[in-house]
């Protein structure tokens, strides 16, 4: 039944999801706004980026880890084709960023098996790791 549950409640915050993403279209940074969450971002560069298998080792590891339960929020990407400014870092292999509701939901996720596991089973693979967290300034 908790399997069930988890997943019902996971399809409804994506329907959400969906549904805010859509909506951020039409409104200005001013109306749509993240309050008292916790924001994540992981930044990787693996050690040989252009290993397919590795690659798709890594990518199966990520969606994994969104499984989390406290994860509200996901997002796993790769460097934009965006015009190329001093300011810009696209030197990353992926970028992998979740929202908690508080940092007792992000101390649940730094504990928790499927993150622990993620660590042992792909930390060969990457040469760096940047993690950004922030809260409401």
């Amino acid at each position: 039944m908790k399997n069930r549950r988890t997943f019902l409640k996971k399809l409804a915050a994506g329907t959400v999801a969906a549904g805010f993403l859509s909506f951020t279209k039409k409104a200005s940074a001013g109306e749509v706004q993240l309050k008292g969450a916790l924001i994540h971002h992981v930044f990787f560069w693996l050690k040989e980026p252009g290993n397919k298998a590795h690659r798709k080792q890594f990518e199966k590891a990520l969606e994994d880890l969104i499984k989390v339960d406290t994860i509200k929020v996901s997002h796993i990407g790769v460097p934009a084709e965006t015009e190329e400014r001093g300011v810009v870092e696209n030197s990353y292999t992926y970028s992998y960023m979740v929202m908690f509701d508080s940092l007792k939901d992000q101390n649940i996720y730094q504990k928790h098996p499927l993150h622990l596991k993620f660590i042992e089973e792909n930390e060969h693979l990457w040469g760096k790791v940047v993690v950004y967290d922030s809260v409401d300034a």
